[in-house]
């Protein structure tokens, strides 16, 4: 299921120790961690100042430029679960475990192609402005904003607690104080830095990864003089499937639930706020376009590192019995394969750094989401729904600041209700919606001429509503969770329902809507469009 990406196994497994079983890799993890909380707090200090205004803080005034965006984007995007994940898939299955690193991938050529551009053309602050530009204000702006809270904490719990779980294993704190830890530096760095400040950690943290996931990959085919068929001969001696592990196939064999997942994966990415909001970073739509070349680049070269991360575990800690349990299966679970792999090829010190990456790592998607999150209470809900724009930036702009204090309070709370919970279906929860309710609104409102308001509220919210009643009614939740002997709704995945739904209410309310504003909207299309494609305009306040 989408859980086997998108968090750890770890999260529901009681470990007792790291991976070599000393404090000593600890001590090294810790002081890397302090030196990138340092360093992170101090560019937060420097950007305080210039998160005073809202576009300092919501985009970092637009003057992020496109590699340092495409690095920021990397940054947010691959998160511990994708890098520990992935490469524990990998160990697991072989090459099955890239149908998830594929899906995800599939996805950047979409906002490359489709959405990039006219985003940064349309929107000021979040993909709500785009949605809205010619649609009824109030309505879509309460729809969007549900979207993408409920992305944001779903995603958030998630985060929340695979966090306090890793910190437990790798650093010896106790859970709460993890999750307090990570709570606490994530209100700071958005209160206070706004998206500069986050832009910057997640840059540092994308670097360090992508670092230390090509150590441990150049560490690794080092020992087989770099020659790759004698690498995958190695991996399917070793592994008790032998040669199939190169083969597809194994790990998903329903062709609706492949079908579902790869909707979800490669779709969902393109619905993500939190995504979706680093475009508005950027000065113009070229830089937009430049954002996601470089993003797809470093991402595609990650799950790369990935792949030989995997591939190398099964050869060099397979069969290690220091990193293996009494039942001769792997200490912590298949998702700690490149933390021990780490250990193996690199020492204390290879494993104490990647420690500290995973660590900051989970700082980063974090503070993306908290930002997604309060642009969305205070700049969709506040300011547009409900004040109509004539609130002062002042007041949004605090406002903002509650919010995050809030979503931040919030996130702790729920990760230690959440702490013995299996939370796994939440993340695929989150990518269901945004795949179901925010990318189609989105995608609608920039290319359909024919969209109404009338047609975007009700399928909007019959995608969002059908994407969580199908996982809760799904072999996930009412099976897995709920302890119900068969599932209500068969399949694990519901996007290709959730957004089937969505896409034909959307039609079918729109086409019939004959009202006078429903014309008026449909009338408005071509001047949204010139502009979503040239940007001109863009500079000029939007008249609704």
């Amino acid at each position: 299921m989408i859980s086997k990406l998108f968090l750890f196994i770890l999260f529901f497994c009681n470990f007792s120790s790291a991976s070599n079983g000393n404090n000593e890799n600890n001590y090294i993890a810790i002081i890397m961690f302090i030196l990138f909380v340092t360093v992170t707090l101090f560019i937060t200090y420097l950007a305080s100042k210039k998160s005073s205004t809202a576009d300092g803080f919501y985009t970092a005034g637009g003057n992020i430029t496109g590699l340092q965006n495409g690095l920021a984007i990397s940054g947010d995007f691959m998160s511990a679960a994708s890098f520990l994940g992935i490469s524990g898939l990998v160990y697991l299955t072989g090459f099955d475990g890239l149908i998830y690193s594929i899906g995800f991938l599939i996805g950047w050529p979409i906002i490359l192609l489709l959405i990039a551009e006219p985003l940064r053309n349309l929107g000021k602050y979040s993909f709500a402005d785009v949605v809205s530009f010619r649609l009824s204000q109030r309505p879509i702006r309460i729809l969007a904003a549900c979207g993408s809270l409920s992305t944001v904490i779903l995603y958030l719990i998630a985060q929340m607690v695979g966090a306090g779980k890793l910190i437990e294993i790798l650093f010896g704190l106790p859970y709460y104080s993890a999750v307090m830890i990570v709570g606490g530096l994530m209100i700071l760095y958005v209160t206070f830095g706004g998206m500069l400040a986050t832009t910057w950690v997640q840059i540092i943290k994308a670097i360090l990864l992508l670092f230390g996931a090509t150590t441990i990959a150049i560490l690794v085919l080092f020992q087989f003089n770099f020659d790759i068929n004698l690498f995958f001969n190695e991996a399917t001696n070793i592994h008790k499937k032998g040669v199939s592990i190169l083969s597809p196939g194994g790990l998903i064999s329903d062709p609706i639930s492949a079908v579902s997942l790869g909707l979800a994966l490669m779709f969902g990415t393109a619905g993500l706020p939190h995504i979706l909001m680093r475009f508005f970073t950027v000065s113009d739509a070229n830089q937009a376009r430049k954002s996601v070349a470089y993003a797809t680049g470093f991402i595609g070269y990650f799950y790369l590192l990935t792949f030989i991360i995997g591939f190398g575990a099964i050869i060099l800690i397979s069969n290690n019995p220091s990193y293996l349990d009494g039942s001769n299966t792997l200490i912590g679970g298949n998702n700690m394969a490149a933390i021990h792999l780490a250990h193996a090829v690199g020492g204390d010190i290879l494993l104490g750094f990647i420690s500290a990456v995973a660590f900051a790592t989970i700082l980063a998607v974090v503070s993306g989401l908290t930002l997604a999150g309060a642009s969305a209470i205070s700049h969709d809900l506040y300011a547009n729904a409900f004040f109509k724009g004539k609130q002062t930036e002042k007041s949004e702009m605090f406002v903002s600041k509650i919010a995050t204090i809030f979503l931040g309070v919030l996130s702790i709370y729920l990760g230690i209700i959440f702490q013995d919970q299996n939370v796994a279906f939440m993340v695929g929860l989150a990518f269901a919606i945004a795949a179901s309710a925010n990318f189609p609104l989105l995608l609608l409102s920039i290319y359909w001429k024919k969209l109404t308001t009338k047609g975007a509220v009700v399928g909007g919210s019959l995608g969002l509503l059908s994407a969580i009643t199908f996982v809760i009614l799904g072999p996930v939740v009412w099976v897995d969770i709920l302890g119900n002997t068969t599932p209500i709704f068969p399949y694990k995945y519901p996007a290709l329902f959730s957004m089937s739904i969505t896409f034909l209410i959307i039609w079918i309310i729109s086409s019939l809507d004959k009202s006078k504003q429903g014309v008026s909207e449909i009338k408005s299309f071509d001047a949204q469009y010139f502009r979503s494609q040239t940007g001109i305009g863009i500079d000029t306040k939007i008249s609704h």
